[in-house]
């Protein structure tokens, strides 16, 4: 996959080069492409923003640089890129996104500063090719290239040949699959006794059914207790008697216009 970005600060990527991530562009899994906004200025300061029209606080990045930018990162090809815009005025980035991205050939992303891009700029790339404003989270960054950061590293980890193990992202809180919806419960590993804490005993028993229930008990109960908004989104018709039971031991009722869904 190739993924491109374009920043006024480079150096904010450096990350990209350690873990997994830097792993895998090693491997030639992964070609990140970082580039300077300011490239693609004209005058001697490398103006990149300016006063917003209608008054307000604050400033706001030019069409003009990340017009010339994106044409030049663009050039012709066949198949564009998906155009990614962090913004905290965006959709929520999820799993389900993660997965979406990753099936892509190439991401291009576009982090602002300040109070943002010129409008314009999504407007006439949206006419070309696919653009997605997105937010990480209901918080505001003093820029675009933490979530960046984060969108690269949700989305690498998902192609083929990052991760060590294969199944690893099935586990994941919010993966689609048998733990659907839910958050990922405790993990455990050696010593079996740490500090007096013990490890549950059923991941030591081998018996797979048991700790594959235990693992489906315990996300249920971290659901309820750390995101019950998700608890209440799962569909009680496809859950089980014991997956009831759980819920009720956690103190997690459905409304009747749940159970009436």
């Amino acid at each position: 996959m190739r993924m491109d970005i374009i920043t006024i600060f480079p150096e904010y990527f450096a990350p990209l080069d350690v873990s997994l991530i830097g792993k895998a562009r090693a491997k030639g899994l992964l070609d990140i492409r970082v580039h300077q906004l300011r490239d693609w200025t004209h005058d001697v300061h490398r103006t990149v923003d300016d006063t917003p029209y209608g008054g307000g606080p604050g400033m706001v990045m030019k069409p003009e640089p990340w017009g010339e930018a994106l044409d030049a990162v663009i050039g012709d090809a066949a198949t564009p890129p998906r155009l990614v815009v962090p913004t905290p005025s965006g959709r929520p980035f999820t799993q389900e996104t993660a997965l979406a991205y990753a099936k892509e050939p190439w991401l291009l992303f576009a982090p602002a500063r300040y109070e943002g891009i010129d409008a314009r700029v999504m407007a006439e790339y949206g006419d070309r090719l696919r653009v997605d404003e997105v937010g990480i989270g209901d918080y505001v960054l003093a820029g675009g290239e933490a979530a960046v950061l984060v969108m690269v590293e949700a989305v690498g980890r998902l192609l083929p040949g990052v991760l060590g193990n294969v199944h690893s992202a099935a586990d994941d809180s919010f993966a689609p699959g048998a733990m659907s919806g839910l958050l990922e419960g405790p993990v455990y590993t050696k010593p079996p006794v740490w500090r007096g804490h013990e490890v549950p005993p059923v991941l030591l028993s081998g018996n797979h059914g048991a700790i594959a229930r235990w693992r489906r008990d315990e996300a249920l109960r971290r659901t309820v207790a750390n995101r019950p908004e998700l608890a209440a989104r799962l569909d009680p018709d496809v859950l089980d008697k014991r997956d009831h039971e759980v819920l009720r031991e956690a103190s997690f009722r459905f409304t009747p216009e749940d159970m009436a869904d």
